[in-house]
């Protein structure tokens, strides 16, 4: 059977601020695409979406997720089943590094079970159900790509240094999660691609704190991270799915 045809429509989940708004606006800027769909964190700040509400009209669409609410991720799920054509590629760029009191953790002694269990409702869980919802509507033979945007410190081979106990530890779990579900979609999904990919570290709100020991050069926008995320993509196909990868394509070690 040969696959079902693209329909231009790509998705970027956690697109108010940071990379996700610059994904929104990269692709955006790509004439071959048709319509982004976005969402935000209900309370967050939506002004940059605005503005590019106001420069590209009907080709964007905002809807407002919290990836940790079962009720609002069925109500997502709702959506997509509307969406004509289906999704081509969807980016899941929420995530929590940080968020009112809480703060990667320096030791054992910090860690708290409300921390940790909200670092692992976000960062690992709430991809897999945004997933969820979107392979529960997507033909089976067409070409999709869900890539989650995951971390470097969630390499367990590359733990050097310690800390940052429910960060490295959501994310490796996500990891996991992606593998899994890569997994399972070789035979109900043969043409999806399931990707983690680490974006480097990039000049958000999200690393603003943690900046100081970046390397001269190290350091990206969310631009150029963008750039490069969608590159990934474009240059993987279902035979990549399950693969951990960094911004520059190469392999991550688990």
């Amino acid at each position: 059977m040969p696959d079902a045809p693209q329909s231009g429509v790509r998705l970027v989940v956690g697109a108010s601020r940071g990379i996700g708004l610059a994904l929104a606006e990269a692709q955006l800027a790509d004439p071959s695409v048709n319509r982004v769909i976005t969402t935000y964190r209900p309370a967050s700040d939506r002004r940059g979406l605005d503005r590019l509400a106001s420069l590209h009209g009907e080709r964007l669409q905002r809807i407002a997720l919290d990836v940790s609410s079962d009720a609002s991720i069925d109500s997502f799920s709702s959506l997509l089943k509307h969406v004509e054509g289906g999704i081509d590629i969807a980016i899941h760029a929420a995530g929590i590094l940080h968020e009112n009191g809480l703060q990667p953790e320096k030791s054992l002694a910090d860690c708290s079970v409300p921390n940790l269990l909200r670092m692992f409702a976000v960062n690992s869980i709430g991809p897999l159900m945004v997933a969820r919802a979107l392979l529960e509507t997507a033909d089976r033979q067409r070409r999709f790509t869900f890539a989650a945007l995951s971390a470097m410190v969630g390499s367990i081979s590359d733990n050097r240094l310690g800390g940052w106990y429910g960060y490295r530890a959501s994310k490796a779990a996500l990891n996991q999660l992606i593998k899994t579900l890569s997994i399972e979609c070789r035979v109900k999904h043969p043409q999806a691609s399931i990707l983690a990919i680490h974006p480097g570290t990039t000049d958000t709100g999200l690393s603003r704190p943690f900046q100081r020991n970046v390397k001269p050069g190290r350091l990206y926008t969310p631009r150029q991270t963008a750039d490069r995320i969608i590159g990934v993509i474009q240059n993987t196909g279902p035979a990549d799915s399950g693969r951990f990868l960094n911004w520059d394509g190469s392999e991550i070690p688990w």
